[in-house]
């Protein structure tokens, strides 16, 4: 028991950490997969997963397996960059689409990433990594580098420090060229990705800000065609037109 990894953690962390070993890549888990994710024993994640589904955070499958329950998304919604932004943003986002036929999603800062919180995407469009409740990196997608262009000196220092993961030959990894994007980014309030997050993919972010001037999302359309940059002026436009909505 001495080595235990469970030895030392609350109640509460051993609940969050099942909790966070779901994952867009693994949305639904086995109680032996969630022990080897979590380092708990067996009958630590059985009695806990058991109260979690009791509550509604977790709810059981057929088969055995576990995913995230309705009452956390009833909570989630309560989250004002949540539900609240995606309904405002979404007639804007359709006209976006519309116009564009390419994918349109919108993002907040979470930590020291991205969160897509919605996504409008076209079937023939190219190919991309994210999804609704996925994550980017903040120095290799557009919306990453709009929310971090406006974010604090501090957590620059935290995405940089341990070097900037390159995802393609284009991905920007030196931080001094990822601060003069981002001294851009804030100057003109577009940021532009040019194959940096995935081979193919050409994207550009404008800023959401709401009725205090502050940026709390970033919206962007992501395209093949290496000329996307050209739509700036139309998702500048319905970046604006969002921002409105946060108005009193």
């Amino acid at each position: 028991m001495a080595n235990s990894p469970e030895r030392g953690r609350t109640v509460l962390s051993r609940a969050l950490a099942i909790l966070g070993a779901f994952t867009p890549a693994h949305p639904d888990l086995t109680l032996t997969q969630i022990c080897r994710l979590t380092g708990l024993r067996h009958a630590t994640a059985h009695r806990l997963v058991g109260e979690l589904v009791g509550w509604g955070a977790l709810e059981r499958l057929p088969g055995g397996a576990y995913v995230t329950g309705l009452r956390l998304w009833e909570l989630g919604a309560l989250n004002p960059r949540g539900l609240p932004l995606r309904v405002r943003a979404m007639p804007v986002m359709e006209d976006l689409h519309a116009a564009t036929q390419q994918h349109v999603q919108l993002a907040v800062l979470d930590g020291a990433e991205a969160l897509v919180v919605e996504r409008i995407s076209t079937p023939h469009a190219v190919p991309v990594v994210s999804q609704v409740g996925g994550r980017l990196p903040l120095h290799a997608s557009a919306v990453g580098k709009v929310l971090l262009a406006h974010a604090d000196e501090d957590l620059f220092a935290q995405v940089t420090a341990d070097g900037l993961t390159r995802y393609t030959p284009a991905t920007t990894t030196d931080p001094a060229e990822l601060r003069a994007a981002l001294a851009e980014c804030r100057r003109t309030g577009v940021a532009v990705v040019r194959e940096e997050m995935s081979r193919g993919a050409h994207s550009v972010a404008t800023r959401i800000t709401d009725a205090r001037n502050r940026v709390v999302a970033a919206l962007s359309v992501v395209g093949a065609d290496p000329a996307t940059h050209l739509l700036t002026p139309a998702v500048v436009l319905a970046g604006r037109g969002i921002s409105r909505t946060t108005a009193p």
